[in-house]
């Protein structure tokens, strides 16, 4: 199981919304916090990137890629007498009960392509100025898809960044953990399945108490408690996105009757699956849905 999809798919809500922007001369803009993550992408010119909680500002260049997967409020600055071409955006997230996988995460994630770094990311950066400057047949179902992709690649190149300084710690480190990384695997790919510690212990080649507090310190629950919680998480998503009966959403994650699930549901998140359904399934829009303006010399709103 790739539990990083697994994890991504859960977390996206509704569509993402972008901006294709054009400055020139001496330019400032003021991006508010956000709820979901926003990303920029530099195709032409130079400018920088000000996190408005402080900090040195980040200078972004042609093939630049920034993450922001908290929403942090930040200034874009230019001062150049050349054009800067940019596509700037959000995903929507859903926060209420965000993977601690986002816990891992600095408030800017900045990614240069330039020199050979991070070629797969850098591919898509350019498929995505190709078509925005030549649109041609197929661009309507082009972009949506590579929106995908990017979102796939900048949590990808982040995760090799970290691989590379040897940073082992958090939900990253619990992935790439011998013993640890193979539980979680299993966990998303049969979250229904009926699993113990003893089971998960055996799995990991760890002693149950050994695994347990393995488990806790690089995951942050103990084992059958994020479980739990990836099966509420799940339910979740499913209940957003499809029409699934809650008796086969209950047996599709691992409870044994409607009412547990229901019970257990309304626990987590303060309100009935049904009208947890109502509430979201409304809102829901589907994630292949394509917006995208384009702002020249003005403001570039996430």
């Amino acid at each position: 199981m790739d539990v990083l999809s697994d994890i991504m798919a859960a977390l996206r809500t509704g569509r993402p919304h972008s901006a294709f922007s054009e400055w020139r001369g001496q330019w400032r803009t003021d991006i508010g916090s956000y709820t979901g993550a926003g990303f920029h992408i530099v195709l032409e010119g130079t400018c920088r990137l000000v996190p408005a909680m402080g900090g040195e500002p980040f200078e972004l260049a042609a093939g630049d890629a920034v993450f922001l997967p908290h929403g942090t409020a930040h200034t874009l600055i230019g001062d150049s007498p050349g054009p800067i071409v940019m596509l700037c955006g959000a995903y929507h997230l859903d926060r209420s009960r965000a993977h601690p996988l986002l816990g891992d995460f600095p408030e800017v994630v900045h990614l240069p392509t330039r020199g050979g770094r991070h070629p797969a990311l850098g591919a898509v950066v350019a498929l995505f100025g190709d078509e925005l400057r030549t649109p041609g047949p197929g661009t309507d179902a082009a972009l949506p898809a590579l929106l995908e992709l990017l979102l796939v690649h900048l949590m990808r190149a982040w995760f090799v960044e970290r691989t590379d300084r040897h940073i082992s710690t958090g939900w990253c480190g619990a992935l790439a953990d011998p013993a640890i990384g193979p539980v979680l695997r299993a966990l998303h790919g049969e979250p229904s399945r009926p699993w113990t510690v003893a089971d998960l212990a055996v799995r990991a080649g760890l002693s149950r108490a050994a695994f347990a507090r393995r488990f806790s310190a690089l995951v942050g629950r103990p084992p059958l408690a994020y479980l739990t919680w990836w099966r509420l998480t799940l339910a979740a998503r499913l209940l957003r996105e499809s029409d699934a009966p809650l008796a086969a959403i209950a047996q599709r994650i691992g409870y044994t009757s409607q009412f547990a699930f229901a019970h257990a549901f309304k626990r987590a998140y303060g309100v009935s699956a049904g009208r947890y359904r109502k509430e979201r399934h409304d809102d829901h829009e589907p994630l292949g849905a394509w917006e995208m303006t384009t702002v020249t010399a003005g403001t570039a709103a996430l």
